[in-house]
């Protein structure tokens, strides 16, 4: 799928046994190999795009740009994302899984291009699922937990980092950048100010996509920041500040 209007929290609808954080890939193969085995409802994989350990930690199921097999219909499966909760009905959200949750809501964003909705499972069909914890965080627009910050945007367990063309990147930030709404002339770009937004140096609302005056300002405190002065803190990306930025905000470079 090219989009989505959103995503959708789920959750295990099923007692779940809180365990150490080297077990929780076991049990997201194991949720795997139960799906592949269930003949009624045919899955070709694991039902979910994402899932998300009480730990925080983001595994990959069928990933960006996949239609999910959770949400209760193909119409529903069109529509939105689902991303489970490893949470069982006898259990509480930690704030790492919360926090990993909004992780994951923001890598679908990014990456598979999702909407701004986002629902619990029940929204649209007649389930319990996320449970009423999830689904009242759901309904206050799952915010992060109180006093945490958005890690570095590292892929879900099993996924490949993001990879930035350098050449191209530069291609981007020396030419005169197009209008907010007209395509990007590289997607590159977007991973970068990501990064750049992260770092708190590029307002969320300014990377578009476009490298811009704000975008090429904010480049230029990294470059300060990695100990540059003058024309080499000038906004348009070298070799060893994209790598200190890339090492850092989890992407890859390549010249």
């Amino acid at each position: 799928m090219a989009s989505t209007k959103g995503v959708k929290v789920h959750w295990l609808g099923a007692k779940y046994a809180s365990r150490s954080h080297d077990r929780c890939d076991d049990y997201v193969r194991q949720i795997r190999a139960s799906h592949l085995a269930n003949k009624r409802e045919n899955y070709s994989d694991i039902a979910y795009n994402l899932l998300v350990c009480e730990h925080g930690t983001m595994f990959e199921g069928r990933g960006v740009h996949r239609r999910t097999g959770a949400n209760g219909s193909a119409a529903l499966n069109t529509a939105h994302y689902a991303v489970c909760a490893l949470l069982g009905i006898n259990g509480k959200p930690t704030d790492a899984l919360l926090g990993g949750l909004r992780d994951a809501i923001e890598y679908l964003r990014e990456h598979g291009k999702a909407g701004a909705e986002i629902r619990g499972h029940r929204d649209g069909l007649a389930t319990a699922c996320p449970g009423d914890d999830l689904y009242d965080w759901v309904k206050r627009g799952a915010p992060r937990p109180a006093g945490s910050k958005p890690p570095a945007p590292k892929p879900p367990a099993g996924a490949k980092p993001p990879v930035v063309d350098l050449s191209k990147l530069v291609a981007a930030a020396r030419s005169d950048p197009p209008r907010r709404g007209t395509p990007i002339s590289y997607y590159g770009v977007k991973t970068v100010e990501s990064a750049l937004v992260t770092e708190g140096l590029l307002a969320r609302e300014l990377a578009d996509g476009h490298w811009g005056t704000a975008t090429l300002a904010a480049y230029a405190l990294w470059q300060r920041r990695c100990g540059y002065t003058g024309a080499d803190a000038d906004g348009i990306p070298g070799t060893e500040s994209l790598k200190k930025l890339a090492a850092k905000r989890g992407f890859t470079i390549t010249p």
